[in-house]
């Protein structure tokens, strides 16, 4: 099992199954929304127990797809598809340790220009 949470302890949450590899998206909304790149673990939503969800909010950021964050620290949590058996969980977000490592890296087409990636995981163009 994995723990984890936001910055100020106002969502606490514990995973049963995550898939054993982050994947690291470079799309520019997930930029936006995280600060600079979103690296998350996929986990079955019945393997997602939010303990302490206080600060949890739901901000629907496509027609397809809504993202988890804490209203009062700002930290970004979840990635939610629509119709999807599964939940996008911020890596940053784990107690540590994860025992998880890098699979890919999504979108580096639209990478940021200040960064490179230098790990040797596959990069895709696009998703």
């Amino acid at each position: 099992m994995l723990s984890g949470g936001c910055d100020c302890g106002a969502v606490r949450f514990e995973i049963t199954q995550a898939r054993p590899t982050v994947t690291v998206c470079h799309c520019s909304q997930c930029r936006r929304t995280s600060g600079h790149l979103w690296a998350s673990t996929r986990v079955p939503r019945d393997k997602l127990c939010i303990v302490r969800e206080d600060g949890l909010t739901w901000y629907r950021s496509s027609d397809f797809a809504q993202r988890g964050f804490c209203n009062r620290c700002g930290s970004s949590l979840f990635y939610q598809i629509d119709g999807k058996d599964a939940t996008g969980v911020a890596a940053g977000a784990l107690d540590g340790p994860t025992g998880l490592t890098t699979g890919k890296h999504i979108f580096v087409q639209d990478k940021g220009d200040y960064y490179e990636i230098a790990d040797s995981a596959p990069q895709i163009e696009r998703y």
